[in-house]
């Protein structure tokens, strides 16, 4: 495989699937992620969610069209990438730097995104910022946007910059916990008790690295702080409105759709199905035990017939998970 400038990319036998590990610079350290697929293949950006890692794909991507070219990312503080320097706050407009950062690093002009949960948020603002660069987008248990009430932003942005400046303060006497693998397979099951045991190891293979005393968790724990970065209902359909890409969302019924139900969250949520449905997309109501199924079918004939209009799904199951 021929290397580019800008991005590192060397084989690993971690997975029996042919898979490349990718290495893209950033000013802070790197930011890694996984390949599949053809060099020449369509290009597909795959993004997880909050707290996860790339492998949230391991077992997705394998069941998608064969001649897409998928890079997933492990997004800057997750898994084996970088954390950002010391002071910085995580936010969503620093995540679509990023993700730009990689892009350029890839030498794509024109690619598709499969964003889960915060990776669909990512997903939906760099689509709209960047229009011309997206044909397909799917999410999945997101709305692309996360609208947030106007009155409630200053208390979040309060409660994010006193989060952090806590947080300076402690991380200089707090010690790094050590874990056996065990233990920290153990913590990360009843954090996430939806979690298969397969899927625990997948995400444990880059969520915790190992030392001379044990296992230390990867991500940096400012992901925890409040994302002090927040739009409005209007700004959200402001920038929903700019996206010109295919859109494709498959909703777990036991995720942010039970989260929010009841909620003062769930009125922004519902505006901006609304306004997937006023942008003339179809809704389907699919209710199966075993969700992986459904979804990966309607994953696969996304990708496959590049659909042209926007397609919504609302899929049982919950929403940690690794595919």
């Amino acid at each position: 495989m021929q290397a580019l400038k800008t991005a590192r990319q060397f084989t690993t036998s971690a997975i029996k699937q042919a898979v490349t590990e990718l290495s893209v610079p950033v000013p802070w350290g790197e930011i890694r992620g996984k390949v599949w697929g053809p060099e020449h293949g369509r290009p597909v950006l795959c993004l997880h969610g909050w707290a996860d890692n790339c492998g949230t794909f391991n077992k997705l991507i394998p069941l998608l069209p064969k001649e897409c070219r998928y890079v997933a990312l492990d997004l800057a503080g997750h898994g084996l990438s970088s954390h950002r320097p010391a002071g910085v706050f995580y936010s969503f407009p620093s995540y679509v730097a990023d993700v730009r950062r990689v892009v350029n690093a890839l030498q794509w002009d024109r690619f598709s995104i499969i964003g889960h949960s915060m990776g669909g948020n990512i997903a939906g603002m760099y689509s709209a910022l960047y229009p011309e660069m997206v044909d397909a987008i799917v999410l999945l248990d997101s709305y692309g946007f996360l609208p947030t009430d106007l009155k409630a932003v200053p208390k979040i942005m309060k409660e994010g910059i006193d989060g952090l400046l806590q947080f300076e303060q402690k991380s200089g006497d707090k010690k790094e916990k050590i874990y056996t693998y065990d233990e920290a397979a153990k913590r990360l099951s009843e954090a996430n008790p939806t979690l298969s045991k397969e899927s625990v190891d997948i995400l444990l293979e880059r969520g915790v690295v190992k030392n001379d005393k044990g296992f230390v968790f990867s991500r940096d724990f400012r992901i925890n702080l409040k994302n002090i970065a927040r739009l409005s209902v209007e700004q959200s359909l402001e920038m929903l409105s700019r996206i010109q890409a295919s859109v494709l969302v498959v909703l777990a019924e036991e995720g942010f759709e039970k989260l929010f139900a009841g909620s003062e969250q769930k009125k922004f949520t519902s505006t901006i199905l609304q306004n997937y449905r006023d942008r003339e997309v179809s809704f389907f109501l699919v209710c199966l035990y075993e969700r992986k199924k459904p979804a990966c079918s309607l994953i696969f004939s996304f990708l496959s017939i590049r659909q042209q209009s926007s397609r919504m799904f609302n899929v049982g199951g919950t929403a940690s998970f690794l595919w």
